[in-house]
This record gives C-alpha cells, structure tokens and sequence, in this order.
C-alpha cells in the first residue's frame, strides 16, 4: 500500500510540474501573439498609405 501512495504522490508532483510549465507556455504564446498582431496592423497600415499616396 505504501507504494501504492509514493506512485500517486509522485504522479500529483509529476502533473502539478506540468501544469506550471503550460501556464507558462501559455503565457509566452500570448504575449507573442500580441506582438504578431501589432505588427501585421502595422504592416498593413503602411501597405495601405503606401499606395494611397500615389
């Protein structure tokens, strides 16, 4: 039985590691996504006064 309760402790350690480690994936991909997306409105703002100037 002792095994038993150090496989599930080890298993709980295992997933709560896990977890930390997608928060902060998660965290990182939204940041990364922010920037992507000011900088596509950027790049489309400026594609579009480029040809609006001629």
């Amino acid at each position: 039985m002792k095994k038993v309760n150090w496989l599930l402790f080890a298993m709980a350690m295992v997933a709560i590691s896990g977890c930390s480690v997608i928060g902060g994936i998660f965290k990182a991909g939204a940041a990364v996504g922010i920037i992507a997306v000011i900088v596509v409105i950027i790049i489309i703002i400026w594609l579009v006064s480029m040809f609006r100037g001629k």
